[in-house]
């Protein structure tokens, strides 16, 4: 039984002697409970500080102690998937002192960065990567004489991934050495038998039934081949029949378990004969329970799989301030709006229901929404078929994890004109999630493919509006982009209205300066203009709406009678900006001496930070588009005042 906070304390504190796995190294088994007990507590209370991903690293605690006892990390490589539920790691891996900096601006990453410590060996915040990752350093090793370990760690959700069982083919074939641990906290791919499952993982991960069985392959070899395959399935499938696993027995993995990922007796002597085996793969499966051992998050839903700070005593989760509802639900209740005008509306979504608000969507039409699972490919090409067949699927998925199933939007998509509806949360900078989980690309990658349709509304009334142009537009694929965090408070429509495909808005009228903005830097936009008007600029703001097409007629008036034309967009270069560039080049507009400044994302990764000082960080907040008309002006004297970029 999990002690309490209080029992955990009242202890001698290990923890504190354990700077580095090192230490934990020189710790006797009997003392590695009590370790356990006292980093998940320690894990608990620095989330409740900084918030993020709490319920998959409790659930890996035993197992995290584990591993850095019995391998020689950091030359024993370990790389866990996604990364999120790698803060009991970090604990243990000199970073103790900083773990309450976990994603704030200038703190630690809330996922494995490589900058970050010599035990990150490979970044990972997008899932179903480690064993590609764990196979190439198992190649490099071998191919540089090593000897030691590499270890991957991947939950049973990234198992869904086809990427996953690539890696595990190839790794099969190839006989590479190396360790997969099989972290089975949701699926229940088969659950542990107590002890008579622990015996029998024992005995089969062990290098006397491993000889064992070397030596009869070997026998076997010189039998007739049909007699030699009847006496390998038999025995594979008879410790299958015990165990599980003939799945990836046949990608060629030698399977052991299930254990219990939560008993210290169960795991170590597996992994220490995983650890001293000479050849092929293995993969231990470990069943966990996400959340363990701090109650509010066992009785969770999501097993408080990401939470904001919270009070440790009750799990009560701080509450935001009251204000205007999220892009991601504002887009839900616009779906839900039209699809109970129109039954062909489905909703497809990999494995991100609540991420993208098609929970809330699949209440009011189960039997309307699709979760594939965490495989965007397959997501894309499935609602490509749903469009053939005559229905309007919206394919909900991260701006960022879009990018993993970019050949299927050319191929299965855009090339075939195909109607799907891509709707992109996480559009621009997210914050504390910082680089990985930023939605930078998708204009860029999107606007050059021919025949889509790019939106990007300015608000969330605007969401509504863009939600129902998608809707109605069979002619080909479209796709529309919002951010992270709360609407800016504007009043929604009953329903969205259809609005004209590469169409904007002038929403303030001046002479001087043309602010041509794209999705929600507008409100910025607008900003700056009130301060370039205090400074005596003229300032006209115009909302773009789309990216492709553009409004070529809008782009040429605002190049026509203006001194300077600013394009906004929270995207990297080649996206909006560039296109607009191209369509003044074209029509001459750029030789008679305007002067043109496009704000992008800059040519690098942000580190996370709070939304607001990634923004200044950019340059796209009001502070730095006013900057730009000054510079763009030759006004240097009257630029802003230099303000800190991380606060």
């Amino acid at each position: 039984m999990t002690p309490s906070p209080n029992e955990a304390r009242s202890r001698t504190p290990l923890l504190d002697r354990v700077k580095t796995p090192a230490d934990l190294r020189q710790l006797p088994e009997s003392d590695l409970k009590q370790l356990a007990d006292e980093l998940r507590l320690e894990t608990i209370e620095a989330v409740s500080v900084t918030g993020g991903h709490l319920g998959a690293g409790l659930g890996v605690v035993e197992l995290t102690v584990a591993l850095h006892h019995v391998f020689d990390t950091p030359d024993d490589i370990l790389i866990w998937d996604v990364g999120h539920q790698a803060y009991p790691h970090k604990i243990l891996t000199g970073r103790r002192d900083r773990i309450r900096t976990l994603r704030k601006p200038g703190g630690l990453s809330g996922f494995t960065k490589r900058a970050e410590s010599e035990y990150d060996p490979f970044g990972a915040a997008h899932s179903s990567t480690s064993i590609s990752a764990a196979l190439g350093f198992a190649v490099g090793r071998d191919r540089q004489g090593k000897a030691n370990n590499v270890v991957a760690v991947i939950g049973d959700g990234a198992m869904s991934a086809g990427m996953a069982y690539e890696a595990m083919n190839n790794a099969g074939g190839m006989d590479a050495r190396l360790v997969v641990i099989l972290n089975d906290n949701d699926m229940s791919i088969a659950p542990p038998t107590g002890a008579l499952s622990a015996h029998l993982a024992r005995l089969v991960s062990g290098k006397t039934y491993r000889s064992a069985r070397e030596a009869l392959k070997r026998f076997g070899k010189k039998l007739p081949r049909g007699l030699f395959d009847k006496a390998r399935k038999t025995e594979e499938y008879g410790r299958a029949f015990w165990s599980g696993g003939s799945l990836f027995e046949e990608l060629g993995f030698y399977y052991v378990g299930p254990i219990d990922g939560h008993n210290l007796d169960h795991l170590l002597p597996v992994l220490r004969n995983v650890r001293d085996a000479e050849t092929g793969p293995i993969l231990v499966h470990v069943v966990t329970q996400k959340g363990k051992g701090y109650a509010p998050a066992e009785a969770s839903a999501d097993k408080y799989h990401g939470v904001v700070a919270f009070d440790v005593a009750t799990g009560a989760q701080a509450k935001g301030k009251p204000g205007a509802p999220a892009y991601t639900k504002v887009f839900a209740q616009s779906l839900i709006k039209e699809a109970e005008a129109d039954d062909r509306v489905v909703a497809i979504t990999a494995a991100m229901p609540s991420g993208t608000g098609l929970d809330l969507f699949e209440k009011a039409f189960p039997d309307r929404t699709y979760d594939v699972g965490i495989a965007e490919q397959h997501a894309v090409t499935f609602a490509a078929g749903l469009a053939a067949q005559g229905l309007r699927p919206f394919c909900a998925i991260y701006s960022t994890f879009l990018q993993r199933a970019y050949d299927q939007v050319v191929h299965d998509v855009a090339i075939q004109g195909l109607p799907v509806r891509f709707a992109m949360d996480r559009a621009g900078l997210v914050g504390p999630d910082g680089p990985t989980h930023a939605g930078a690309f998708d204009l860029a990658f999107l606007t050059c493919l021919p025949g889509f349709v790019v939106m990007a509304p300015a608000d969330e009334a605007e969401l509504f509006h863009a939600v129902a142009t998608a809707a109605a537009h069979d002619s080909g694929p479209i796709a529309f982009r919002y951010p992270r965090g709360n609407g800016v408070g504007v009043a929604l429509p009953e329903r969205g209205e259809v609005l004209p495909i590469g169409k904007g808005r002038i929403l303030r009228e001046g002479s001087t300066v043309a602010l041509l903005s794209l999705g929600t830097r507008l409100a910025d936009a607008l900003k700056a203009a009130d301060d370039l008007a205090a400074r005596g600029l003229s300032t006209t703001v115009a909302d773009a709406r789309f990216a492709k097409p553009i409004d070529r007629e809008l782009a040429l008036s605002l190049a026509r009678e203006h001194e300077v034309l600013i394009t906004i967009e929270e995207g990297s270069s080649g996206g909006f900006g560039a296109l607009v560039l191209q369509a003044l080049a074209e029509e001459g507009a750029l030789d008679h001496g305007l002067k043109v400044r496009a704000l992008t994302l800059p040519d690098s990764f942000i580190d996370h930070g709070t939304p607001d000082g990634m923004l200044a960080e950019a340059g796209l907040d009001a502070t730095g588009i006013v900057a730009a008309a000054l510079s763009a002006l030759g006004r240097a004297e009257d630029q802003p005042a230099a303000r800190p970029l991380r606060a």
